[in-house]
């Protein structure tokens, strides 16, 4: 049986912080993508779980929700995965360019990857 989620935060490359509630059992990391203001693409890691392995199996069903009132980014992602398959998933939004008028793309990267306990 998978247990409740957790919540913890992080900071993406232009100090917007982040809530992430995510399965402790299966989320390794959450990594985000951005251009910054030179035009240049970087990708951080966001959150990374503290636990080293998984105590239980994560469940079927795999619900991550990240964040970002300042950006206005509220965003849920739900798997339905009773195999155990899904190694990562992206998901890309839209926010408020802070360098001016317009939008950005934000991309968020959910991956999988905590062993089972030794």
């Amino acid at each position: 049986m998978a247990r409740h989620n957790r919540e913890g935060e992080g900071t993406d490359q232009r100090g917007f912080n982040y809530t992430i509630n995510y399965p402790p059992d299966w989320l390794r990391h959450v990594k985000v993508g951005r251009s910054l203001p030179s035009g240049r693409q970087s990708t951080m890691i966001l959150f990374r779980n503290p636990a080293r392995h998984r105590m239980r199996s994560p469940g079927d069903r795999i619900r991550t929700r990240i964040q970002c009132p300042d950006q206005g980014v509220d965003l849920e992602v739900v798997l339905h995965d009773p195999d155990g398959r899904t190694r990562r998933a992206q998901v890309s939004c839209w926010v408020p360019n802070p360098d001016g008028p317009g939008e950005e793309e934000v991309v968020f990267t959910l991956e999988n990857g905590l062993p089972p306990a030794p």
